[in-house]
């Protein structure tokens, strides 16, 4: 990353602490305020995974889920859904001291929820990219037309995820993709 020829005082994404940066990208103040931000976060994307996964075993025929289960499937906090029942706002029904099963339709009607497995199916739209040699560019193509250097190219087409197609010496990444990250 480039270094700034001036100082930039920066609060820290992570502690919150005042630093000053050493590039211009600079987000956290130390190495360890970024590895725990890294950890954290995937700490918080393995928790939406374990949801995820639990939510698409829950049968869609059951009247009557868990709390756990309606956690996982609707993404409401666990205490929420404790404050409803007890203002007797969804129905409830409890099978013995550690089992409390909730109305499923109730859920739905009060906070107009969707469960969560049709919101992932929503949004799966997989894109699709042509890595023919016609519909591409060549690193070096992208370098003259764009004026930028490989390096760069090869940053951008990491940082955005663009896929490549190595024929060859030569590397491609689909026109389509480095034209919206260059206009």
């Amino acid at each position: 990353m480039p270094a700034a020829k001036f100082e930039i005082s920066r609060e820290c994404k992570f502690c919150g602490d005042l630093f000053l940066a050493k590039t211009i990208t600079s987000i956290y103040c130390s190495p360890r305020c970024s590895k725990s931000a890294y950890a954290k976060k995937r700490k918080v994307e393995n928790i939406k995974k374990l949801k995820i996964e639990k939510a698409l075993k829950i049968s869609n025929e059951e009247e009557y889920i868990s709390v756990a289960d309606a956690v996982a499937l609707y993404d409401v906090s666990r205490d929420t859904i404790y404050r409803l029942i007890r203002s007797e706002k969804i129905t409830k029904y409890n099978l013995g001291k550690r089992l409390t099963k909730v109305y499923r339709k109730d859920l739905e009607e009060l906070f107009n929820l969707k469960p969560i497995t049709e919101t992932i199916t929503a949004k799966e739209e997989v894109k699709t990219f042509r890595l023919e040699k016609e519909d591409c560019y060549s690193i070096g193509e992208i370098t003259i037309k764009y004026g930028i250097s490989e390096t760069s190219v090869y940053t951008h087409i990491r940082k955005y995820g663009i896929p490549t197609r190595q024929l060859g010496k030569s590397v491609y990444a689909p026109k389509t993709e480095i034209d919206t990250i260059y206009k």
